[in-house]
């Protein structure tokens, strides 16, 4: 099984809004509405727009979706993460993770809300994908699990060339 990434432009908007719908059907009967099962075609244009979004492809075939926010220098929000059901539990979230992580070149934190009573979702993100629960929030009945996940390895700007490389002087090689 190969998994791939696409950007998302704004003819994808219909195809994301099926991805969407199938992933969140079983949160929006769970909790009676969910911000990502529903939206029109207009909505997820606008989406791709405020938040840059990747399709995940399995063996060629459209499964899922990345998505973030930009907070600030090296902060970032997953905005959505989604597959759908027939694909979930075949490590593809944890490879978005890791693609998002190697996109974000200069991330040095990323957060993430997800329901606190699916266990399966906080165990993914903390054993998984290396998050922490950092506090929990609610939204309307429902409360969520605010993650983060944290760069170990400090980065620094090489002035000469703009590109962000690992501050190794404090590691244990005495650099």
């Amino acid at each position: 099984m190969t998994t791939e990434f696409r950007k998302a432009a704004a003819e994808d908007a219909e195809l994301l809004v099926n991805i969407y719908n199938a992933s969140f059907y079983d949160d929006y009967l769970r909790y009676g509405s969910c911000p990502g099962y529903g939206m029109t075609k207009q909505m997820m244009e606008e989406s791709i727009i405020r938040h840059p979004k990747h399709i995940i492809l399995c063996d060629h075939e459209p499964v899922g979706c990345i998505s973030y926010t930009k907070l600030g220098k090296g902060v970032y929000e997953v905005a959505c993460l989604c597959v759908v059901p027939e694909f979930q539990g075949k490590g593809i979230g944890n490879q978005a993770i890791q693609f998002l992580k190697k996109l974000l070149e200069d991330w040095e934190k990323i957060t993430l809300v997800t329901p606190m009573d699916k266990k399966q979702n906080v165990k993914f993100y903390t054993e998984k994908c290396g998050f922490r629960i950092e506090s929990t929030e609610r939204d309307g009945n429902v409360e969520l699990a605010r993650f983060v996940a944290e760069r170990s390895i400090p980065v620094v700007r090489n002035p000469l060339s703009g590109v962000r490389l690992p501050d190794v002087r404090n590691s244990k090689t005495g650099m």
